[in-house]
């Protein structure tokens, strides 16, 4: 089975980006050091492919990014260099010499549509919560964005040089371990329907979405009779575990409130996706000139600009 094309709307999109490791092995297990290196390696990489990031929460073996993209290449630069450098760093931390990443990433566009952008912001923010690990958003040991916008401090991490460090090596010289390192701030962005609102009434609204999470999980609990696994236990798991079981249901193409905005996305993606196809049959006969859509990759070709 062929995979989708990477199809970003041309006024651009909010993007739900998500991946899981090999194996679902909990290889992104929260610890001090592995919080650090990722938050670190995440605000590098808005240097050079700046994108605005929303929500994000790393799981013990995926991850969620909530990010507004301009087109598909800037999503495209930003991703490889995030998850590149993330593979190498967990690479190292938990001496694991096999690829990290189970697949390439999914990034689903989401509409517009107020409810479908708070939908997905109030989705991420309940990882952890939802699937019973913790009782409340705060108490995940790992990376999350919720405790940062309700206390408005910033996100930060550390890049560590590795390239600087091994020309160091090289000329025999011996420096202190964070000697090439330099502090990362992840820069935060409002969710592009609450753009407009004061930083204020955006935590109280984000403050407001926490408080149902953490109801919802305590009637759970209260339902079935189970606890949080907790912090501790979570903090305990090794690594290279395995999950006994892992979701594997398909991922949906759009993320929308209604069936007309669903619709009106799958259509200009089927509209993307017919010019693709008869470009790339133009161009398979011989016809070096033959015009792709705009916002997309074309085989062997630069990506095409508006």
């Amino acid at each position: 089975m062929s995979r989708p094309l990477r199809f970003i709307p041309e006024e651009g999109a909010l993007v739900d980006i998500t991946c899981r490791t090999i194996h679902s092995r909990y290889l992104l297990r929260p610890d001090p050091a592995l919080n650090e290196i990722v938050l670190g390696v995440l605000g590098r990489a808005q240097r050079p492919h700046p994108v605005e990031i929303s929500a994000f929460f790393v799981a013990s073996n995926h991850y969620h990014i909530l990010a507004w993209v301009p087109d598909a290449e800037r999503m495209s630069e930003f991703m490889g260099y995030f998850q590149t450098n993330v593979a190498r760093e967990v690479g190292r931390l938990r001496k694991w010499r096999d690829k990290i990443w189970s697949r390439r990433y999914e990034a689903i566009v989401i509409s517009d549509e107020p409810a479908a952008q708070v939908d997905r912001l109030r989705y991420v923010l309940s990882n952890g919560v939802k699937e019973g690990l913790v009782a409340r958003v705060e108490d995940w040991p790992g990376i999350s964005l919720a405790e940062n916008i309700l206390n408005g401090k910033p996100v930060r991490g550390t890049w560590f040089n590795r390239t600087a460090e091994y020309r160091a090596k090289l000329r025999g010289e011996d420096f202190e371990p964070r000697h090439h390192a330099t502090e990362e701030t992840v820069e935060v962005s409002q969710l592009p329907c609450w753009r407009h609102l004061s930083p204020e009434m955006y935590r109280e609204l984000v403050a407001g979405l926490v408080q149902e999470i953490e109801a919802d999980a305590a009637a759970e609990r209260k339902r079935t009779g189970r606890e949080p696994l907790g912090a501790a236990a979570i903090l305990r798991q090794h690594p290279h575990t395995c999950p006994n079981q892992s979701k594997k249901s398909p991922a949906p193409r759009f993320h929308a409130a209604t069936k007309a905005a669903r619709e009106a996305l799958r259509q200009a993606y089927g509209l993307f996706l017919a010019a693709f196809r008869e470009a790339a049959e133009r161009l398979k006969g011989g016809d070096r000139a033959a015009r792709f859509p705009n916002g997309c990759f074309p085989p062997g070709l630069p990506f095409v600009r508006a």
